[in-house]
C-alpha cells in the first residue's frame, strides 16, 4: 500500500483484495460489458469508521474514475465497475478514516444514552462540515452553509440538530466531500478485456486440403468456401484451419505417420517451409494469398471467423534452415536435431532453437508472423504446442501482438502439466484446451469443473473444450458409438461457453484407432487427403445444430461461472444447471456418463437456493427433443435412453415467475 501524505498517521489497512492474479503479477481475464466485483478486507485500529472507494481506468483514460465500496461483515468491502470496452483496465483502493462519520456515529452513541449536554459535540461537527466547503460545488456550498447555520444556532433544538447530523442527505453530501487526510491506497491492479468471442464461442477445425469434393484432388480455399453454409449451418461461429503453408518434401511422413512417403502422400500440414516459402507462405494447393482474403470475406458473409494455426516449426526444406541455421540445434554429427518425444520420432520436423545467440532476431521474425496474417484479416490464432517454447518468449509477443490488434484471440494447445498450461494463460493466452477430453467419469468431471470455475483459476483461465481433436480419439468415443459422441457433444458445449470438434470426423462418427490402445484415428488426416461424404444419413449434424442453437438462444449457456452441480440419485447421470444474474434464464442439463443402456433417476434442481418458489408446478422445455415437461418442487425423475438421446437440456419456462414474494 501506498500512503498520499508519507507520513507515519495513516492507521487503515488494506489486503486480500480481489480479484488478483498472482499479487498482480498478471492481469485478470473480463469481457467488454462485464461488471468487475472488487472485494477488499480494510480495517483499522480503535473503532473510527472508515470510508473506501474504488478507483479505475482504461488504459487509454488519464482521468480515474471512482465508484463506492460497501461494508459488508469482518471488515470486507465489495465495489464494482463496468469494463466498457477491450484493452487494459486498471484498478485500486483508496480508504480513509471517515472522521464525519465516526462524529456521527459517537453523537449517536450519546444521544441514545441521554446525554443531555451535546454543544461541544455540534460545534465538533460543524467543524468537520465547515472544512467541506472549499472542495464543495456551488449547488452544495448553499447546502452546506445551511446546516452549518442550523448546527450552530442557538434557536435550533438539541432533537432537530440531531436529527439533522444523522440524516441521509447529510451522511451523502458529506461522504462525497470527505476529507482524505492520512489516505491509504492500494497497488493498482490490471484486467485484460477481451470481445465477446473470446468468452463465447464454437469452434468447428477441417482440413481445407479435404474439403475437395473429388476423390484424389487436394481441396483448396474455393472448396472450403462451397462448404462454409454448412458448417455455419451447425452453428458454429469459428472455422478453425490447420497450417496453411507449404510442406516440406525432405523426411516427409506417409500414410498413418509412415517414416517414409509414398509418391503422392501429401506429407503433415505442421511440417512447415518448402522451396516455396515458410510461414508467410500460402500452399499452393491451397490457392493464393487473393484465394486466402475472398475466403476471410466469405466467412464472415456467414457468420464465421477463419483462424489460423501458428506452429513454430519447420521442416528441413525451410528457407529458415539455410538463412538462420543459428536458430536450430545440431547434433554432435553437424546435423540438424529434428523433434522427438521418446519413443516418438518427427523426422520431418525442426523445432527453433530458443537459445540461440540470435534470440532477439528470432523474436523479431516469428513476431512478423503472426502481425503479417493479422494485417490480412486474421484476428484468431490457434497456437501449437506453446509449451514448448519459453515463457518469456510469449509474454513480450502477446504483448507486442495485442498493442497492435487488441482484438487478437488465442488459443493454447498445450496438453501439459497444469502448472505449465495456467501460466501460459496468465502471460496472455486468450483461451486454452484442457483435460476435458480425458475427464469422463461423474467425479472426474465434477472435480475439473470446480477447479476451472469456483478457484482463483477462474480469473485468468479460460477454458475451451474439444471432445476430439485430430491428435486425440479417446477411449470413450472408441468404444462408446453414437450415443458417446453425442453426450461429448452436449457436455462439451453446455459446461464450457468455449468448446470446438475436430470435423467432418466427429460429426460422422469416426472412432477407429490406429491400433489398440492409441488415441490415433486409423488413417488420420494428418498424413492424407480424406473424402468425406457430409451428406450421410447417420450425420450428427442435425444434433449439433440443435445443441448450438440452445447455445445462442440462452444466455445462460455463453458464461462458466455461473455454473451449478445437481445432486442426482443415480451417479451414471451428470446434472448440473446455468442461470443468469437475475435468474431470468436457467438451464438445468443432464447427461448419461455411461452411453450403454437406459438411465433414470431423480435430479435435484435448487429452486430454495435461487430464491425461487420450492411448492410450485412449473414447465421445462428440453431445448433437443423440443418436449415438454411439468415439474413440481425440487425433485424430479428422468430418464435418458443413450440409443435415443442420451442428454436432456431443459429450460425452465418463465422462471422469472417462480420468484417468491416475500
Amino acid at each position: 500500500m501506498k500512503s498520499d501524505s508519507g507520513t507515519g498517521c495513516q492507521r487503515v489497512v488494506i489486503e486480500n483484495i480481489s480479484p488478483e492474479v498472482d499479487g498482480g503479477r498478471f492481469p485478470v481475464k473480463r469481457i467488454a460489458g462485464d461488471i468487475v466485483d472488487v472485494e477488499a478486507v480494510i480495517y483499522a485500529d480503535g473503532h473510527d469508521t472508515l470510508l473506501a472507494r474504488l478507483r479505475y481506468r482504461h488504459e487509454k483514460d488519464r482521468a480515474w474514475r471512482e465508484a463506492p465500496l460497501q461494508s459488508l461483515s469482518n471488515d470486507r468491502w465489495r465495489g464494482s465497475f463496468t469494463a466498457a470496452r477491450m484493452g487494459k483496465y486498471y484498478f485500486s483502493i483508496t480508504a480513509w478514516v471517515d472522521r464525519f462519520e465516526t462524529w456521527r456515529k459517537d453523537l449517536r452513541k450519546r444521544y441514545d444514552t441521554g446525554q443531555m449536554d451535546l454543544s461541544l459535540q455540534f460545534i465538533t461537527g460543524a467543524g468537520l462540515i465547515e472544512k467541506t466547503l472549499p472542495k464543495a460545488s456551488r449547488p452544495d456550498v448553499s447546502k452546506i452553509k445551511n446546516y452549518l447555520d442550523m448546527l450552530n444556532s442557538e434557536q435550533v433544538t438539541r432533537k432537530k440538530k440531531v436529527r439533522l447530523a444523522l440524516s441521509e442527505v447529510v451522511r451523502r453530501l458529506m461522504a462525497k466531500y470527505s476529507e482524505r487526510r492520512f489516505a491509504i491506497s492500494s497497488p493498482e491492479l490490471a484486467i485484460t478485456v477481451d470481445r465477446s468471442k473470446a468468452g463465447f464461442s464454437a469452434w468447428y477445425e477441417m482440413f481445407p486440403r479435404s474439403a475437395s469434393p473429388e476423390p484424389g484432388r487436394h481441396g483448396t480455399f474455393r472448396d472450403v468456401e462451397a462448404r462454409l453454409p454448412y458448417v455455419a449451418g451447425m452453428g458454429f461461429d469459428v472455422l478453425y484451419l490447420p497450417p496453411i503453408h507449404p510442406i516440406g518434401n525432405t523426411r516427409r511422413k506417409g500414410k498413418n505417420n509412415a517414416v517414409t512417403a509414398r509418391r503422392g502422400d501429401p506429407g503433415t500440414p505442421w511440417a512447415i517451409g518448402s522451396r516455396e516459402g515458410g510461414f508467410k507462405a500460402i500452399h499452393p494447393g491451397l490457392g493464393t494469398l487473393e484465394d486466402f482474403r475472398h475466403l476471410l470475406a466469405a466467412a464472415g458473409d456467414h457468420g464465421l471467423e477463419i483462424a489460423l494455426d501458428i506452429a513454430f516449426q519447420c521442416s528441413p526444406d525451410h528457407p529458415y534452415v539455410q538463412k538462420h541455421p543459428g536458430w536450430f540445434l545440431r547434433r554432435p554429427d553437424g546435423t540438424v536435431q529434428f523433434a522427438e518425444n521418446p519413443p516418438k520420432k518427427y523426422q520431418d520436423i525442426y523445432p527453433l532453437n530458443f537459445e540461440s545467440e540470435d534470440w532477439r532476431g528470432l523474436w523479431e521474425e516469428l513476431k512478423g508472423v503472426i502481425l503479417y496474417w493479422a494485417g490480412q484479416g486474421v484476428r484468431i490464432f490457434r497456437v501449437d504446442n506453446p509449451h514448448t517454447k519459453p515463457f518469456c518468449f510469449w509474454e513480450w509477443i502477446i504483448g507486442e501482438v495485442k498493442r497492435e490488434y487488441p482484438d487478437v484471440i488465442l488459443l493454447a494447445e498445450a496438453f501439459t502439466r497444469p502448472v505449465v498450461m495456467y501460466r501460459l494463460a496468465k502471460l496472455g493466452f486468450t483461451q486454452s484446451y484442457t483435460y476435458f477430453t480425458w475427464r469422463n467419469h461423474k467425479r472426474d468431471l465434477t472435480e475439473y469443473l470446480v477447479e476451472l470455475t469456483q478457484t482463483g483459476v477462474k480469473d485468468f483461465f479460460r477454458p475451451n473444450f474439444w471432445p476430439n481433436t485430430p491428435d486425440i480419439l479417446h477411449e470413450y468415443l472408441q468404444k462408446g458409438g453414437r450415443p458417446a459422441f453425442m453426450a461429448r457433444l452436449v457436455l462439451a458445449a453446455t459446461l464450457c461457453s468455449n468448446y470446438g470438434i475436430y470435423g467432418p470426423a466427429f460429426e460422422l462418427l469416426e472412432n477407429t484407432p490406429r491400433e489398440p490402445g492409441s488415441e490415433e484415428y486409423l488413417n488420420s488426416e494428418k498424413y492424407e487427403l480424406k473424402l468425406w461424404d457430409i451428406d450421410r444419413p447417420d450425420s450428427l449434424r442435425d444434433f449439433i445444430a440443435s445443441v448450438n442453437r440452445a447455445r445462442r438462444q440462452n444466455p445462460a449457456l455463453q458464461r462458466n461461472l455461473n455454473l451449478w452441480f445437481n445432486f442426482t440419485s443415480n451417479d451414471n447421470l451428470l446434472c448440473y444447471s446455468k442461470h443468469t444474474a437475475d435468474l431470468s434464464n436457467i438451464i438445468l442439463v443432464v447427461v448419461s456418463l455411461g452411453p450403454q443402456g437406459p438411465q433414470s433417476g431423480t435430479v435435484n434442481v435448487p429452486l430454495n437456493a435461487w430464491g425461487l418458489n420450492t411448492d410450485v408446478t412449473y414447465q421445462v422445455h428440453d431445448l433437443l427433443s423440443d418436449a415438454r415437461y411439468n415439474w413440481t418442487g425440487e425433485w424430479n425423475p428422468v430418464t435418458l435412453d443413450p440409443e435415443v438421446c442420451p442428454a436432456h437440456v431443459f429450460h425452465i419456462v418463465d422462471s422469472a415467475g417462480l420468484k417468491r414474494k416475500d
